[in-house]
């Protein structure tokens, strides 16, 4: 495995799904959205994932936002794509368009439904490998969500392929990320991907963060990281307490978390990229005065920030 921490460090947002009022992909909220993160000084960009609602969208609806992204990104910022679908073939032609691209590395999780033997995820991951040789390959490990977790020996079957060269770690176990860190001999990269865990995540060695909650409050996020990196454990952990306090209001309303993002951000940023695709729930008017309160809560922790200048 090449040695592969120093490629990717800092703030990664996953980036949000782009609808217009029909509920079609949009071009336009696609480049947006990508304005948005770099003008934050976001570090890069994890595109297609479940922030990206890939399960839901057709393989054309895929490749499109990603054509905008990378249009829009121009090689000022990282792009990580993932690329799994629920079958093979689909999963390498996204693959293969990816590489087109110049995507810095793509991304996958297992195939989900039917519980196969490892080496058949590991076929799996290897044919999107194959069909993008020349790019950078990055397990995504939501076990949670998928119904399989990486275990030792499957990330040590994947590091026989040179292109492997980490995790997207998103569950809660962050002793996880020591043992990858471990099994590569320091070798790999770690993501660390539970958000409500990052300062956790980097004390046990991540290299860097993606989340679906970054993109509505990236400044909260990208000043840990500097904290962090300062060796300011005790001011990360005081952001890391009002982040939490955050996440848990975009998760209580009746809405999918994704829906009161994206209201956030219309609210915030003046930023509208729709709402979310069915059978996703979007928002309802008992969800308004949550999200007055989320919008309140990131508010004072950007002037909380501030203090520890």
């Amino acid at each position: 495995m090449n040695t592969a921490s120093k490629l990717f460090e800092g703030i990664i947002p996953a980036f949000y799904a782009c609808y217009d009022d029909k509920g079609e992909i949009s071009p336009e909220a696609v480049r947006a959205l990508t304005r948005y993160f770099i003008d934050k000084g976001v570090h890069g960009l994890y595109v297609g994932g479940s922030s990206g609602e890939c399960i839901y969208q057709s393989v054309e609806e895929r490749k499109i936002t990603l054509e905008n992204v990378m249009a829009e990104v121009k090689g000022q910022i990282k792009v990580i794509c993932h690329v799994a679908c629920n079958n093979t073939q689909d999963s390498m032609d996204l693959a293969g368009h990816a590489e087109s691209l110049g995507v810095d590395a793509i991304a996958a999780i297992p195939p989900i439904y039917f519980k196969l033997p490892e080496c058949a995820i590991a076929a799996y991951w290897n044919s999107m490998s194959q069909a993008a040789p020349n790019t950078n390959f990055i397990i995504y490990n939501i076990p949670q969500l998928a119904g399989v977790a990486l275990t030792p020996a499957l990330f040590n079957e994947m590091m026989k392929n040179p292109k492997v060269i980490g995790v997207k770690h998103s569950a809660a176990p962050i002793q996880d990320i020591q043992i990858f860190k471990s099994l590569s001999e320091g070798k790999s990269v770690v993501f660390n991907g539970f958000d409500e865990q990052f300062v956790g995540g980097f004390a046990m060695g991540a290299d860097a963060g993606i989340g679906g909650t970054y993109g509505a409050m990236p400044e909260l996020f990208l000043k840990m990281y500097d904290l962090l990196k300062q060796g300011r454990m005790e001011d990360g952990r005081r952001i890391q307490y009002r982040v939490n306090e955050i996440i848990a209001l975009l998760c209580s309303c009746h809405a999918n978390m994704y829906a009161v993002i994206k209201e956030v951000l219309r609210r915030r940023e003046q930023l509208d990229i729709g709402s979310v695709r069915a059978p996703l729930v979007g928002i309802i008017e008992e969800d308004l005065a949550v999200i007055d309160k989320a919008v309140n809560k990131i508010d004072e922790a950007m002037d909380f920030i501030k203090s520890l200048d």
